[in-house]
C-alpha cells in the first residue's frame, strides 16, 4: 500500500496557485503554494500542509488534501520544506527533521501579518514529526489562532525509523531516499561550494550514514544518533495541548508502531481507538495517554498509504480524515 498510493494516477481540481515566500530565518525562506478562497476572507480557516522526506508541495497527498480542504471552504497553503521543490537557492542551509521553528514562523506570519483567525497544520512522515514537535513545543501556551494539528505516520523516533529502513525488505525505500538526498546535496554544493564538500565523504548507502556524515555535523550534532535524539518529537509529544489527530498504520514498514507506545501516544490496550477500520467514521477516538490527541492506528495502511476500498473522497482515507478533523474544529463563519 505504501508504493501503491504514490503510483495511483490522480487528477486534482483546485484553483490556480499563488506562490509565496515565507521568511523563517534572516537568510531563509520557504516557498508556499497558496490556494485562497474568493476574497481571501480572514475568517475562513487555513490549512497548512507539510510534506515528508524528499517530497514537495506537489506530492500527490499534498494536492489531494488541498483539493478536499479547498472544497470544504479552507484556504490551503502547500509548503515546501527548505531546499525541496526546487528551492535550494532560498536558504544556505540543508533541511532536517528538527526545524519546527520554520512552521512556527509560517504560523506567526499567517496569524499576525495576514490576520487569519483559524489556522490548522497537517504533516506527513517527516513533516508529521515537524508539526508534532511544533505542537509539543507550544505546550500549554497554544496560540488562539492555532485550532488543530494533524500528523500522518509521523517519524517521532528517527533512530527507530533509520534502523527499520536498513531491513532487507526496505532496501528500495532506503535506496530511493539516499539517492534523493545525495542528489539534493550535490545541487546544494554547487550553490554553496565554500560550505559543502563532495570530496572525501566516502560511500553513503543508508539514511543513517547520510545523517552521520552530513546532517549531524552541519547542524552541530555529535553524530546521527545525537541528532535523532534531539529532533524527534517523541520528546515533546506528551506536552501537546492543541487538538491533535495522529494517524499511523500498524504495518508501516519504517515508522515502527512501537515508537508510538514509547512516546506515550498510546498503550497496547486500545491500539486502534477511534477510527478502527479503514471505512469507519470518526468516533470518540481520544488517546487515553493524552486527551488532546486523537490517535488512530488501523492494522493496515503502509507508510502514508491508506487506500480504502471505497471510491470518491474516501478512496484516500487519511486525506479525508484530516479534512474532517479540521472541519470539526473550525469556528462557523
Amino acid at each position: 500500500m505504501t508504493i501503491a498510493a504514490a503510483l495511483v494516477p490522480r487528477r486534482f481540481d483546485f484553483p490556480p496557485l499563488e506562490a509565496r515566500r515565507f521568511q523563517v530565518e534572516q537568510d531563509s525562506w520557504l516557498l508556499g503554494h497558496c490556494h485562497w478562497q474568493p476574497g481571501k476572507r480572514k475568517e475562513a480557516p487555513v490549512l497548512v500542509l507539510v510534506h515528508g522526506l524528499e517530497g514537495s508541495s506537489d506530492s500527490n497527498y499534498m494536492r489531494g488534501i488541498a483539493e478536499k480542504a479547498f472544497h470544504r471552504g479552507f484556504h490551503v497553503v502547500r509548503l515546501n520544506q527548505r531546499n525541496c521543490g526546487g528551492t535550494e537557492a532560498l536558504t544556505p542551509t540543508l533541511y532536517n527533521s528538527g526545524m519546527s521553528g520554520d512552521y512556527r514562523a509560517v504560523f506567526e506570519e499567517l496569524s499576525n501579518a495576514d490576520g487569519f483567525e483559524q489556522i490548522f497544520f497537517a504533516g506527513y512522515s517527516m513533516g508529521g514529526n515537524l508539526v508534532t514537535k511544533m505542537a509539543g513545543e507550544f505546550a500549554d501556551a497554544v496560540p488562539r489562532a492555532l485550532r488543530g494539528v494533524c500528523a500522518v505516520c509521523p517519524a517521532l523516533d528517527l533512530g527507530a525509523c533509520a534502523d527499520a529502513l536498513e531491513r532487507t525488505e526496505n532496501y528500495l525505500y532506503q535506496r530511493r531516499f539516499v539517492s534523493g538526498l545525495m542528489e539534493r546535496y550535490a545541487r546544494k554544493q554547487k550553490l554553496y561550494p565554500e560550505r559543502y564538500q563532495l570530496n572525501g565523504l566516502g560511500p553513503i548507502r543508508t539514511v543513517r550514514q547520510f545523517d552521520d556524515v552530513i546532517t549531524a555535523p552541519q547542524f552541530g550534532y555529535r553524530d546521527a544518533q545525537d541528532y535523532y535524539e534531539h529532533v524527534g518529537a517523541k520528546r515533546v509529544a506528551a506536552q501537546i495541548r492543541v487538538p491533535f489527530l495522529m494517524i499511523t498504520a500498524q504495518d508501516d514498514p519504517f515508522v515502527p508502531y512501537a515508537s508510538f507506545l514509547a512516546a506515550k501516544i498510546s498503550d497496547d490496550s486500545a491500539p486502534s481507538s477511534g477510527f478502527c477500520a479503514m471505512n469507519s467514521a470518526p468516533s470518540s477516538g481520544f488517546c487515553a495517554m493524552n486527551p488532546a490527541i486523537r490517535f488512530v492506528a488501523p492494522e493496515h495502511g503502509g507508510h502514508c498509504g491508506f487506500i480504502s476500498r471505497h471510491a470518491g473522497a474516501e478512496r484516500f482515507w487519511a486525506e479525508q480524515r484530516i479534512v474532517d478533523f479540521c472541519y470539526g474544529f473550525r469556528a462557523d463563519s
